[in-house]
């Protein structure tokens, strides 16, 4: 009886360990990115540009048991002038039907990114951008999880992002989409540590949402209550 007892808890340790497990974030030995510099450069959604080659891909995880399974991913640049950063997103449904920039994104597919340049001060930026190329650029004041989005001002000239997306088709049916975009320095002054050096350090995350059925969503730093935990962000360490 106890031999039998020993086989039937030996097997569950075996099915267990077999058994894939929810993925909500990068494990914590995974919270430093190191950006690698780059000249400023061209873009035009695909992510074709060479430049490109210098960024490895950073997978972003499911945040909870994803039933698409679709597989995203992302790569960040930086120059002396601004950020770059280049979103891959596995999809077939694309739920995009707000045409205009400044809309409310985040409730349809979206790509995001956040940036903390200056933890002495809970205030950080935030970008999205959707399928469609329509962008959401905000700063964002955080004070105890009390947080509101402001619009830059003066958003023109060299203060304006660059943007672009990309639909891949085959045979007229959606496979995936891709998302680049640069964020000037210009648009992030005054918070502090802009422009950043070699050496530098932000806090940041970076996310994705979609919705073929229900809300899907991705992160590099799994945060708790929303995407606005900024004390769960990552670090980006400028090269």
């Amino acid at each position: 009886m106890q031999h039998a007892k020993t086989i039937i808890i030996a097997a569950m340790v075996i099915l267990i360990s077999l058994t894939p497990t929810i993925t909500r974030g990068q494990k914590p030995d995974s919270i430093l990115l190191r950006v690698e510099k780059t000249e400023d450069f061209e873009f035009a959604g695909t992510g074709s540009d060479p430049n490109w080659n210098k960024a490895a891909w950073l997978p972003l995880p499911g945040r909870n048991e994803n039933e698409t399974g679709y597989e995203t991913k992302m790569k960040i640049l930086y120059s002396d002038s601004g950020i770059y950063c280049l979103y891959y997103c596995q999809d077939s449904v694309l739920t995009s039907t707000l045409h205009s920039d400044f809309s409310d994104l985040y409730n349809e597919d979206v790509v995001e990114a956040f940036f903390w340049p200056d933890e002495s001060v809970p205030v950080y930026f935030e970008y999205e951008l959707s399928p469609f190329n329509y962008e959401l650029p905000i700063l964002v004041p955080n004070f105890k999880g009390n947080f509101m989005g402001w619009r830059p001002w003066h958003y023109e000239g060299l203060r304006r992002t660059r943007h672009a997306t990309h639909v891949f088709k085959s045979n007229d049916q959606v496979i995936a989409w891709t998302a680049e975009f640069f964020i000037p320095y210009k648009l992030l002054a005054p918070l502090g540590h802009i422009p950043p050096a070699i050496g530098t350090r932000w806090r940041a995350n970076f996310y994705r949402i979609d919705y073929d059925r229900k809300a899907s969503e991705w992160s590099w730093q799994a945060t708790r209550a929303n995407f606005h935990d900024y004390e769960k962000f990552g670090t980006l360490l400028f090269q």
